[in-house]
């Protein structure tokens, strides 16, 4: 066992503690990883409000990077000093999501109680999201790392690790969005910025951002919109037809857990058109809409789940497009914190004006 420093939460909606906790050696198919920048997202957020359950103390965490300090048996093809991000998904390889090029959505299960964390004395400890990595270490599944370059700066590199796969792969990947589509993304936070990103690489002809103030807006044309619309308009949804010549958006993408975004966000598609769930409201909040249109019109609603990354394959191409300096990484930083920092950081995430902070080891 190793003694590190972890941000615990040891009850629902309540500050987290800084404390030693001790973490166990990689096992068979594991890696250890010492840990240099780790974002905060809203996704930890809403499991330490209680939002989604799960057990406590738990060490939450899950956008991170840093450098490989301990190979478990069996883990080829990575050597101690490699430097990777590391990420929630973790995928058997072998399962029938898996095996069709779907594994961000792994159906094969794990037992959560046989985590590598554990409080001094030998007290239960959940690795929050499979990761735990609001910590100074981490020891996760070998398929949840991914190389990266070793120049590359961890601060920027620990962003692919969710927010920017989760957006740029759900307009990419789940979206399909496609060169002349018209696209409405919901919410210019961290992630409704990376699928403006998405939408802009893939080559729509209107990226057309809605949030709740000019400020977000802006920042959304910095990232590749085309035009912006107050959601607080009577009928922001009119005003995006009128940007589309009539027409309406080919895929709109609703990237903030708020019901009213959800309940309204159909409103903007044209016939066929795909609407792609990416926010995440808390578990039990409900949304409704008219099944008769949906049927008539032609239209979906998708689910998308980190953006349906496959790592092998997604990763590479987004170091290289921000090496070209084609995806912005840096300009999602907010803010930069330190572990004792991080209640700070988390108050300063909750109030909507921070892109992404991260914690620095």
């Amino acid at each position: 066992m190793t003694r590190i420093r972890a941000a615990v939460a040891h009850e629902f909606n309540a500050p987290l503690v800084i404390e030693e906790v001790e973490l166990r050696a990689p096992l068979h198919g594991e890696v250890e990883v010492t840990l240099e920048a780790c974002a905060i997202c809203h996704s930890d957020i809403s499991y330490a409000e209680g939002g989604w359950g799960g057990p406590l103390p738990a060490v939450y965490g899950h956008e991170a990077a840093g450098r490989i300090s301990a190979l478990g048996a069996g883990v080829a093809g990575y050597a101690v000093g490699d430097t990777v991000l590391v990420t929630l998904l973790r995928a058997c390889g072998q399962c029938l999501p898996c095996a069709t090029g779907h594994p961000a959505i792994c159906a094969t299960s794990h037992d959560p109680a046989e985590g590598p964390l554990s409080l001094p004395g030998g007290g239960a400890l959940a690795q929050g999201l499979d990761c735990g990595a609001f910590a100074e270490r981490v020891v996760v599944d070998r398929s949840q790392i991914a190389p990266i370059p070793a120049d590359m700066p961890m601060e920027a590199a620990c962003l692919l690790s969710c927010g920017v796969v989760t957006g740029v792969g759900a307009a990419v990947n789940t979206g399909g969005v496609r060169p002349g589509h018209n696209v409405v993304v919901i919410g210019a936070g961290g992630v409704g910025l990376n699928a403006i990103q998405g939408a802009r690489l893939a080559g729509a002809a209107r990226i057309i951002a809605v949030d709740m103030t000019e400020e977000k807006l802006a920042a959304a044309r910095e990232f590749g919109a085309t035009d912006g619309i107050l959601a607080t308009e009577a009928k922001p949804w009119s005003v995006a037809r009128k940007i589309t010549a009539g027409r309406g958006a080919d895929a709109v993408f609703v990237t903030v857990g708020a019901i009213p975004a959800y309940d309204t966000a159909a409103r903007y598609l044209t016939k066929g058109g795909r609407l792609v769930m990416v926010g995440m409201p808390h578990s039990g909040q409900k949304s409704s809409y008219e099944p008769v249109i949906t049927a008539i019109s032609g239209q979906s609603f998708l689910g998308s789940f980190m953006g349906d990354t496959v790592l092998a394959r997604d990763i590479p191409w987004m170091v290289d497009l921000y090496q070209q300096g084609r995806l912005k990484l840096d300009e999602l930083i907010s803010g930069r914190w330190r572990l004792d920092q991080i209640n700070e950081a988390i108050a300063d995430t909750k109030s909507g004006a921070a892109r992404r902070n991260v914690i620095l080891f």
